[in-house]
């Protein structure tokens, strides 16, 4: 009998060593708070963030990510500015680099809209907090999707990497909305 507690015991130290590290170390919950992300992400929506992504690769533009905005706040935003890149926004269009890029993404916040109004006011880096003519090496230009009311890089300037958390790459709740995120 007293054997069979100890396998017990082993087993459980083993799953709960194992939760630990894939916790801290590969994948994190995140529930999202607000409604910066509307209509790609609600408020409630639950995510697991992939930790590891960034530790293996960098970075790309458009992925959704989770950043220390403050010590207590995580945001969840788009990365649409990588290292090099300069950002502007032009009759609500995204220019990267001096070229137009589709955000497929929004389409359904912009068929919502009053006609005549735009999603994304008119900017360009040197708006921004920190002024700069590029993104920095080593950060990251960041917007919500709802970009009318969004805390983002417009206000906070760009991300340093070392603050990103991870990639959303699952929502699993609520059920009828279950997806990858891509």
């Amino acid at each position: 009998m007293k054997k069979q507690w100890l396998e017990w015991i082993k087993a459980f130290a083993i799953a709960a060593i194992l939760a630990v590290v894939v916790r801290v170390f590969l994948l994190a919950p995140v529930v999202v708070e607000g409604p910066s992300m509307l209509n790609t992400l609600h408020s409630d929506d639950h995510l697991i963030v992939s930790k590891i992504n960034y530790t293996l690769g960098n970075p790309e533009r458009f992925d959704i990510v989770v950043f220390h905005a403050t010590e207590r706040k995580d945001y969840i935003k788009r990365i649409i500015g990588l290292p090099g890149d300069t950002v502007r926004y032009s009759n609500d269009q995204l220019y990267i680099n001096g070229e137009a890029f589709e955000e497929p993404y929004l389409e359904e916040l912009k068929k919502e809209l009053p006609e005549g109004e735009e999603l994304t006011r008119d900017f360009s880096m040197d708006q921004l907090p920190g002024s700069n003519e590029e993104v920095p090496e080593g950060e990251l230009l960041v917007l919500g999707d709802n970009r009318n009311n969004s805390t983002d890089s417009r206000m906070l300037g760009t991300i340093p990497k070392e603050q990103v958390v991870g990639e959303a790459v699952f929502l699993y709740w609520p059920l009828n909305r279950i997806k990858f995120m891509n």
